[in-house]
């Protein structure tokens, strides 16, 4: 395929071609119709002059035609008359009343038979007045002009007068010769001016491109396109394509946490079964021994599974590949009961559950979504609330939407980690996380945010580091706009895998 810079210079020398001959033919007719113009003023002004010379000569009282006292005369015009009209230039014809020749010119008396008898013919049917005829002859083209002459009142001297257009033609073919000895030569010039003009033009693209081409090798995603004064046009992109590379640059940085902390949360309960396998298959190992090992690595098979679990979740949301069943849901009841395990989860920790005066609310949502993930949320809270601190929950209804808060007084989120939170993997305090009681995978929050998207709604955080943490999932209510239909079923899912019901657990991590 040819290079834009190919096919623009192309395109431009087509246009240039085609300008330069409509510019020709454009040129060629006006440079026409004004020669034409020019030949019919001198035509007129030929017949004006042959008609003032007679007027001239009868006003002095010289007649100009002799012979007139003798019938049988051939009737001319006087000597004077005669030289005065050999002065003109082309074609003139003077006529009697009753059509005889009195006067012609030597080009018309040169004419052939059959060009003597066409201009008479053009010449009888002529009308006075200044009309032009446009008379063909055999190796010649002439314009011709009409004058009457009144003597009385039947009697009347016509005058004719015609010049070639011979002229015309050979200024036309003289132009265009010209323009066809030219046109080459402003062709060639075009042509290098467009190929110059788009080398300049695309010389910052090309500066792009290489620019771009030392980025992608995927290390060197910290460099940014130079914004230069190319254009604005070029500005934009180089603006347009910094933003994806951030965009991109963000995605590997994710991607690559992603995979370091994967790794990391498999390698430990890997180790562990390992290990677990090892003192089990061991012969100096008792039964009792040996049971213990194994519960050990069953404990570590389910916290694998849960992770393995969670992330599947998680790819199939990204893809888009998740069943959401929508139906009426009353929050009421569902936040009663998230209450109530709540309490359960509590008396362990020694902690103290509230609950405001949960006001009713009916949601287009998926039932088993919406436990998750406010269970999600109270058990976050719980985990990191230390014993004898508090966890209120609130279920409030406004005009349009829904909003589900719970409150801690837990150990709180720095502000430099709040827009870190709903990432996967992510913990406030990574090392003692997964040294202590409150050990998990970072993955809960990430997947609660995702079931309120999924539900058009949000979840939101509010947070001081040793004052505790607020999450308000924020649902519109039935019938609102982004709440759905009732009872839609809506279904991304395009392949088989998965939970054959179509639901699946969503883990609280």
């Amino acid at each position: 395929m040819r290079s834009i810079r190919a096919r623009l210079t192309l395109a431009w020398t087509a246009a240039s071609i085609g300008t330069l001959l409509l510019f020709s033919v454009a040129l060629l007719a006006v440079r026409r119709e004004l020669l034409f113009e020019e030949l019919e003023d001198r035509v007129q002004a030929e017949a004006q002059h042959i008609v003032r010379a007679i007027d001239l000569a009868r006003t002095t009282g010289t007649e100009p035609v002799f012979g007139q006292s003798d019938p049988l005369a051939a009737r001319t015009v006087g000597q004077r008359m005669g030289a005065f009209l050999s002065l003109l230039d082309g074609y003139v014809l003077v006529q009697d009343s009753t059509g005889y020749d009195i006067y012609a010119s030597p080009q018309v008396a040169g004419l052939s038979t059959s060009d003597r008898d066409l201009f008479s013919a053009a010449a009888r049917t002529s009308r006075a007045g200044k009309v032009m005829q446009r008379v063909v002859l055999f190796n010649d083209e002439v314009l011709l002009a009409a004058r009457d002459v009144p003597l009385s009142d039947n009697a009347r001297y016509r005058v004719y007068a015609a010049l070639s257009t011979k002229e015309i033609d050979r200024t036309l073919r003289g132009i265009a010769s010209t323009m066809v000895v030219i046109s080459p030569f402003l062709v060639v010039v075009s042509v290098l001016f467009a190929y110059i003009i788009s080398g300049r033009a695309f010389r910052p693209i090309d500066r792009i491109i290489d620019q771009v081409e030392a980025i992608t090798d995927g290390r060197s995603l910290h460099r940014r396109l130079a914004i230069g004064a190319a254009g604005e046009e070029l500005a934009r992109l180089s603006a347009t394509l910094n933003a994806f590379i951030e965009r991109i640059e963000t995605s590997f940085g994710a991607l690559r946490r992603f995979t370091a902390d994967a790794s990391h949360e498999l390698k430990t309960p890997l180790t562990v079964m390992r290990a677990d396998v090892e003192r089990a298959m061991s012969p100096t190992s008792s039964e009792t021994e040996q049971a213990v090992a194994l519960e050990e690595a069953l404990q570590q098979v389910t916290r694998m599974a849960d992770l393995v679990d969670s992330l599947l979740t998680l790819a199939r949301a990204d893809e888009g590949r998740f069943d959401l069943y929508r139906e009426p849901v009353e929050l009421a009841p569902l936040a009663r009961e998230v209450v109530e395990t709540a309490r359960l989860l509590g008396e362990d920790a020694e902690l103290t559950i509230e609950a405001s005066p949960l006001e009713n609310a009916e949601v287009l949502g998926d039932l088993t979504r919406l436990r998750q993930l406010f269970l999600n949320l109270v058990t976050n809270a719980i985990k990191y609330t230390p014993k004898g601190g508090r966890v209120e929950l609130i279920l409030a209804r406004e005009e349009a939407v829904v909003r589900f808060a719970v409150k801690d007084t837990g150990i709180g989120i720095a502000a430099a980690d709040l827009p870190y939170v709903f990432e996967r993997f992510w913990r406030a305090d990574r090392v003692r996380s997964r040294a202590s009681e409150r050990g998990g995978f970072g993955l809960g929050l990430a997947i609660s945010h995702w079931i309120a998207q999924a539900h058009g709604g949000t979840l939101e955080v509010q947070s001081r580091l040793g004052r505790g943490s607020t999450f308000t999932v924020t649902l519109p209510l039935a019938g609102a706009p982004g709440s759905g239909m009732t009872g839609e079923y809506q279904s991304i899912v395009n392949s088989a895998e998965g939970d054959p019901d179509g639901v699946g657990m969503l883990t609280s991590d």
